[in-house]
């Protein structure tokens, strides 16, 4: 793929500005978050060429943004963050991806790391390897009807829940209580629900994973403590989404939308870009149908929540509520939403396109009242948060550190309260399978400590971290354009891959 060439005009140390001048069909402009240090990596792929894209679509408000992960994607760049009107804007699948919430769930545990002798790590590992099902086209362990398949894409992660997986207090420390509202059947085809079906409580592959982690560092003490985190802390995140479902929900629609564009005389400078009026037939029957992946992406996370809970369990010989396996949160990381934000000196209603992005918002504002922010904000988070912000959940490259971030009030202001996802890859799979043709990727990682078990030597070698960008660096930018702030930083010890 050839290298950006256009303008990227640098406004601070962590924003470029792309102007709208740049094409003379973009409404707004272009902003990339990214410091002198990623730039070069940013510029080898036509990722910003998609950012003045998406600047070219119809309702579309404020900036065409994207997160210092941006890297090449369908349509919309991989990082990318624009919200739309609802009267005159459109609704995008290229803007939330194929797997609808992929996203991370982080629990915390009442151990230390002096806890887990290598042995026990390993036995953890395989445990968890071993509870749950991964790798390409993985089936689940849970059997559910056509009938039943229907409550999961409703009630997303309450009907895990009910099922007995997992606890009410999970509910509460999930974004939107692990079931968005608004979904609708009408656009999930027979052929997703079939893929959809075998595959609840299933890791898959690519760059999904369990992890084992041990708390590095905490950058702050007050937010930590509030937060249920120390240094020297056991972990664990899980970091995945909704399967073939999800991705066959997106490709019907796509499919779909190409033509529905046209009807509406939108007009597109890449058919990728394929989309609906928010409030036409066929965007309702997008959104609705995204509603019931991202639903069933979280009653997948709730599953396989409860078997590694279960696995460490099996492995060290007490109880969940003695381990302390509680949960910090579970952000989405693909997905599209009804939210309302300040556009000017009004409150206006929007639909924020969040891909390869995380919602980050801030704290709660005492005595503010106002109308943005009591429908947004702070008032959609667990009470314990609101003084806080939401917590923000990065995942590293299975040797690299992941990250527990909080959202701000300047992330609210500027980016419709939206923050980074996680590194960014910088090779794609081919050719990251051949700078490893050679290497043994499990022992590269021995070698730093981390014991790693996966589906296949293929998937380590696509996702070598060599593959990524430097996720410090990435989450460095965004804390210091101020629209996360750090709260601590997770070292990798035991991985399970797709």
């Amino acid at each position: 793929m050839p290298t950006w060439n256009g303008p990227l005009e640098r406004i601070d140390d962590t924003r470029l500005l792309i102007p709208k001048s740049y094409n003379p069909k973009m409404r707004v402009d272009g902003i990339i978050y990214a410091d002198a240090a990623l730039l070069e990596d940013i510029k080898q792929d036509q990722a910003p060429e998609q950012v003045a894209n998406v600047a070219t679509l119809p309702g579309i408000v404020g900036k065409s943004m994207a997160m210092p992960d941006i890297h090449w994607g369908y349509g919309f760049p991989i990082g990318g963050v624009a919200a739309f009107e609802m009267d005159d804007g459109v609704i995008s699948p290229g803007g939330v991806g194929y797997d609808i919430n992929c996203g991370v769930r982080l629990l915390r545990t009442k151990l230390a790391r002096v806890d887990l002798t290598q042995p026990l790590l390993e036995k953890l590992v395989r445990a968890m390897y071993e509870n749950v099902p991964s790798g390409v086209g993985s089936k689940g362990k849970i059997r559910i009807s056509s009938a039943e398949v229907a409550m999961v894409l409703t009630r997303g992660a309450r009907w895990a829940v009910e099922k007995g997986y997992g606890t009410e207090e999970d509910l509460e420390y999930t974004e939107e209580h692990g079931a968005m509202a608004g979904a609708d059947l009408t656009g999930v085809s027979e052929r997703a629900l079939e893929r959809g079906m075998p595959q609840l409580g299933t890791l898959g592959a690519g760059n999904h994973f369990l992890e084992v982690q041990e708390v590095a560092e905490v950058y702050d003490l007050g937010a930590a403590r509030d937060l249920g985190i120390a240094e020297g802390q056991i972990t664990v995140m899980i970091h995945t989404g909704s399967r073939g479902l999800g991705y066959q929900i997106c490709d019907d629609n796509v499919k779909m939308l190409g033509a529905v564009s046209k009807k509406y005389g939108i007009e597109l400078v890449d058919r990728q870009l394929a989309c609906a009026p928010i409030e036409s037939p066929e965007g309702k029957r997008y959104f609705g149908a995204m509603v019931c992946a991202a639903n069933y992406a979280w009653a997948n996370r709730q599953a396989i929540a409860h078997w590694v809970r279960e696995a460490f369990g099996q492995v060290l010989g007490f109880s969940v509520e003695r381990l302390g396996m509680s949960q910090v949160y579970d952000v989405a990381h693909n997905i599209a939403k009804m939210e309302t934000h300040a556009i000017g000196k009004d409150c206006v209603k929007v639909c924020v396109h969040r891909k390869g992005a995380t919602r980050a918002f801030g704290p709660a504002k005492p005595g503010s009242g106002t109308q943005c922010h009591n429908q947004t904000g702070s008032h959609a988070l667990p009470s314990r948060y609101r003084h806080l912000g939401q917590p923000v959940l990065i995942p590293g490259d299975m040797g690299t550190c992941s990250y527990l971030l909080l959202g701000t009030e300047k992330a609210e202001a500027e980016t419709f309260g939206s923050a980074c996802h996680g590194a960014g890859r910088v090779w794609s799979r081919t050719r990251a399978l051949k700078e490893t043709e050679h290497r043994n990727v499990a022992a590269e990682l021995r070698a730093k400590g981390i014991t790693v078990m996966a589906a296949s030597r293929e998937v380590l070698r696509e996702e070598v971290p060599d593959a990524y960008k430097d996720v410090d660096k990435v989450v460095d930018v965004c804390a210091r354009a101020g629209i996360c702030r750090k709260v601590a930083r997770m070292r990798p010890l035991g991985v399970v891959k797709g």
